[in-house]
């Protein structure tokens, strides 16, 4: 376990969950068009239709606001890591996520997570913008981020993938994000049971398949109060108004509809803080009842001095 000096809580957004500060580290914002592509049911007049979408998630033509980032938070001693992104200098398909050249690492180091803290790394899922900081380029080799944590995934998550047949794109984010976790030896695979699983003191895995078929959201408990990453169960908070929508990636979307609504009709009406592993900024909020689904009541962060 790391040493490192504990967080400075002014350096990224946050928010508190009983004990626990959740930083939000953030890598790109991504372009306009990648709401239409995405969610292509997710229309200019179905987003209008919502409006308490604007302005912070969607723009008065409809178009919807997506972001890339992370979630960081300590638990009991451990530096914890929720996914890590598109990652920089990866060769990607998708023009938003090639050759990126972000300062992701420095914002995660200014916010007290230095990779070298890095004890765990909780992977929701193994998509491209997900996986990216898994590794960095070192000497033209890829090396884990994080030399010290173990990167934990569902265990269906990685069979599945390793008998999926990959077209190019996939295979090359498996070699350079994926592959040499696993052959420095650091990926745990971990059965996940209907009920959850406890990956840390106060920190639960919850199954939500669909988009893939080991898709996990990240439950975080402290002190009474709980919040919840959704990773890619839900993209956007248009799906909460409309749990129907599903997103063009989605391995299974029926079983990913049906996960979105019993992760939602779980949450409407608590306290806990559902924090969006896509959303645009205020990126986190609490699930109400609205017409016959659901809205989103946003809780700003504290600001970070970015």
């Amino acid at each position: 376990m790391s040493t490192a000096p504990a967080p400075d809580r002014t350096a990224a957004p946050s928010w508190t969950v009983g004990d626990v500060t959740v930083h939000r580290i953030d890598e790109v914002a991504l372009p306009a068009a990648t709401g239409s592509w995405l969610l292509p049911g997710a229309t200019p007049d179905l987003v209008a239709g919502q409006p308490w979408l604007r302005p912070h998630f969607a723009a008065d033509d409809g178009t919807l606001h997506l972001d890339s980032h992370s979630f960081a938070f300590t638990v009991g001693g451990s530096r914890i890591l929720v996914d890590t992104g598109i990652g920089n200098g990866k060769q990607r398909a998708n023009p938003a996520w090639h050759d990126l050249r972000t300062d992701y690492l420095q914002r995660l180091a200014d916010a007290g997570f230095p990779p070298d803290s890095v004890d765990l790394v909780l992977l929701t899922h193994l998509h491209a913008d997900h996986v990216g900081w898994n590794t960095r380029q070192e000497n033209g080799t890829w090396v884990p981020t994080f030399p010290n944590a173990r990167y934990l995934t569902a265990r269906v998550e990685r069979e599945f993938w390793a008998g999926y047949g990959m077209e190019e794109a996939r295979r090359q984010m498996f070699r350079d994000s994926v592959f040499p976790v696993e052959e420095a030896g650091q990926l745990d695979l971990v059965d996940v049971p209907a009920e959850g699983l406890e990956a840390a003191p106060g920190v639960r895995l919850v199954p939500t398949p669909g988009h893939t078929p080991g898709h996990v959201a990240v439950e975080l408990t402290s002190r009474g109060r709980t919040a919840l990453i959704t990773g890619d169960c839900l993209h956007h908070p248009v799906q909460l108004a409309h749990p129907g929508v599903g997103a063009c990636v989605d391995i299974a979307p029926e079983r990913a509809e049906a996960s979105r609504r019993e992760l939602l009709g779980s949450l409407a009406g608590t306290d806990t803080l559902v924090l969006g592993t896509h959303f645009a900024p205020p990126t986190a909020g609490r699930v109400v009842a609205h017409d016959d689904a659901y809205r989103l009541v946003p809780v700003p962060a504290r600001p970070g001095r970015r």
